[in-house]
């Protein structure tokens, strides 16, 4: 699976709806969009039956239309769920009574026009971005940081795909190579060290450890070009040379420092003391 076609989440009214870029275009997860219209536990078995029934009514070219990707499951792996295009997932929940359906229609045509300007103008993407983490709390600095190593990875996995890189296990094997040279740790045991489960290991580094991540993938993917590498072996000899390479540095940082530069500490933790602070503020003002 490619960079594009990479699995998000988006939020309608505070509930999950997974989506997928895919051949241009967004697609989301039936199954979620279903559960948003009906609640309960019953949307598996609420859109097997509907799936019948549009069939039946004369929508035969349904099964035709509906595409069954990869998406992120709850078990934290990647599972074939039944995904649908904004022109068909109208079609599909059109016939769901909720009053929620209109809501969700509009939200569904904002979603696929911000793609579209996106497109055309990639620096939209990134302010939204920036919006959405100030909304979170996270200063500007961070933010700044946190954005360029956005652009870092986004150069890195396009020369990933051009050079052999085909699936989302070789991406994550490469990936690996680079946190295990720059850190000594894979991004599962780092997420361990910041006692996080399904949360973006990035959203929740120090700014020396985005920095440090940056280095390692900017060397990584150098390393690609000057050697011209195609092919898992090579590139992940590219990607084991330029964690190094960050690693180095690190240690350097350390000894020079006397500290530690992998922290346990992450975004969750930080704002809490944080609102614990103001809190404690506000009562020694009052």
């Amino acid at each position: 699976m490619s960079s594009e076609e990479k699995s998000n989440l988006a939020l309608f009214e505070g509930q999950q709806i997974r989506k997928l870029f895919h051949a241009g275009e967004w697609w989301f997860s039936i199954i979620d969009v279903v559960d948003v219209l009906v609640g309960g536990d019953r949307a598996r078995k609420y859109w097997s039956d509907l799936k019948k029934k549009l069939t039946d009514e004369g929508y035969v070219e349904l099964s035709e239309k509906i595409g069954q990707l990869k998406m992120l499951a709850p078990d934290g792996k990647q599972r074939l769920t039944d995904c649908a295009n904004s022109e068909t997932l109208f079609r599909v929940i059109q016939s769901i009574p909720s009053p929620k359906v209109e809501p969700l229609k509009r939200w569904l045509a904002k979603i696929g026009k911000e793609r579209l300007d996106e497109i055309e103008n990639p620096e939209l993407a990134m302010g939204r971005m920036q919006a959405l983490y100030e909304k979170k709390g996270y200063p500007k600095e961070w933010i700044d940081k946190r954005l360029r190593g956005m652009a870092v990875r986004q150069d890195l996995t396009d020369e990933w795909k051009e050079r052999g890189a085909a699936s989302n296990l070789d991406f994550a094997i490469l990936t690996n190579e680079i946190m295990q040279g720059t850190f000594g740790l894979k991004v599962d045991d780092y997420k361990q060290v910041k006692a996080l489960t399904r949360e973006n290991l990035r959203d929740h580094m120090t700014d020396i450890e985005l920095i440090l991540t940056m280095l390692g993938e900017a060397t990584t993917t150098k390393l690609h070009r000057d050697r011209d590498s195609v092919g898992m072996i090579t590139l992940q000899k590219d990607a084991k040379d330029g964690g190094a390479v960050a690693g180095r540095t690190r240690k350097d940082i350390e000894k020079q420092s006397g500290q530690p530069v992998i922290s346990s500490a992450n975004f969750k933790q930080l704002a809490v003391k944080k609102v614990k602070k103001i809190k404690a503020r506000g009562n020694g003002n009052s």
